[in-house]
């Protein structure tokens, strides 16, 4: 007995080296594995309205592939005109702010030794008290590199998306061969529950950030600050990048309504209590505790892989924190040894336990899939 505990507890010593090990790799190569995990996410995504186009429409599986890179990329090209259209926005109403800028910046100068020129206008007063030709070059380097980066990034994940699309419809063939009776029962019940989750994960976000941007949009409206629908807008996209996504829509709106509304303070602090208290209580409250009851992750490691992935993969790691995450407490769920790190990843420790494949459960998830697919 005890020497079954001491292997036990060398193996999952060595599991957890292993899982540093992969993290410091995963860290490395970030260029490699974060276009393929899009494109996995994106793939499991859209696998399941294919396979319905399919079977109830007889929609060929490429046209229905084809159909839905058209419905991602007219995603993508809407939200970048909606940016586009804001930041022109924002841009062709600067010379009626051009006032507020300076008086801003007199108030800073005044109070903390600035040098300020009355003769020069913000951008002049600007340039010759800070290094901003510097600055303004370092953007523009980093933006561009940024762009490129980007571009080739959603390329690769495209061309990823056709193959895998392409080779998703014979799954349940290539299952079959690889593996005998259990596994393949187990596998199949793996792939189809990871894939139910990531849906509920994408489902549940989408409707969080899009009941941000309305609130936001409302509020900011009765405040009287200008561009309310660019205001509701970037909260609705950035709330899509876990805490730090929230805080950054928060941050922008605030200084505008500095901006605008400078020296008057109530309409700030309103639009502070606004942004403050609408990010907290659906992003830092609302969110972890739907997302921890319907996919079953305690709030505390949703936040921990959001850090953890965050250091790994930036802002883009934190967009995949979650769906990785309940994939790979599917996967221990299934799988005897790690179910004890199922059950520390889950919310409720009696529902992990019902989460793990017996062999009668085996036996009526894969009746059921036959049934299903008669």
């Amino acid at each position: 007995m005890e020497q079954n505990d001491y292997n036990r507890g060398i193996f999952y010593l060595l599991l957890f080296i292993c899982f540093i090990g992969t993290g410091v790799i995963l860290k490395l190569a970030a260029s490699v594995f974060l276009p393929i995990t899009f494109a996995l996410l994106f793939t499991f995504v859209m696998m399941p309205v294919i396979r319905n186009l399919n079977k109830k429409l007889h929609i060929p599986w490429p046209v229905g592939i084809l159909c839905m890179l058209l419905l991602f990329g007219a995603v993508f090209f809407v939200i970048g005109n909606l940016l586009l259209s804001s930041i022109k926005a924002i841009i062709g109403v600067y010379p009626k702010y051009e006032e507020r800028f300076n008086l801003i910046y007199k108030f800073i100068a005044l109070r903390f030794g600035l040098s300020y020129d009355s003769g020069l206008n913000f951008i002049e007063n600007m340039w010759n008290q800070l290094d901003i030709r510097t600055q303004i070059q370092k953007f523009a380097l980093s933006l561009s590199t940024n762009i490129i980066v980007f571009i080739k990034d959603l390329l690769i994940i495209i061309l990823l998306m056709v193959f895998l699309l392409s080779e998703m419809r014979f799954i349940k063939e290539k299952v079959n061969c690889a593996f005998q009776n259990k596994a393949k029962r187990r596998v199949t019940h793996i792939i189809n529950h990871v894939i139910a989750e990531i849906m509920r994960f994408i489902s549940i976000k989408f409707f969080i950030s899009l009941t941000t941007g309305l609130v936001v949009f409302l509020g900011t409206l009765v405040i009287g600050l200008d561009f309310p629908i660019i205001w509701g807008f970037i909260a609705f996209l950035l709330n899509f990048i876990p805490t730090f996504g929230s805080i950054i829509s928060s941050v922008i709106t605030v200084l505008f309504s500095v901006l605008q509304f400078f020296p008057h303070i109530t309409p700030m602090i309103l639009t502070a209590l606004l942004v403050i208290s609408v990010n907290t209580f659906l992003g830092n409250f609302l969110e972890p505790r739907i997302e921890g009851e319907h996919l079953d992750l305690s709030p505390f490691i949703i936040l921990v892989c959001l850090s953890m992935w965050g250091w790994m993969w930036g802002f883009p790691g934190m967009i995949v924190a979650v769906p990785i995450t309940v994939s790979i407490k599917i996967i221990c769920e299934n799988v005897s040894f790690l179910h004890p790190v199922a059950i520390l990843l889950g919310n409720d420790p009696k529902n992990t336990a019902k989460e793990f494949s017996s062999p009668e459960k085996d036996r009526n998830t894969t009746e059921s899939d036959d049934k299903s697919e008669k």
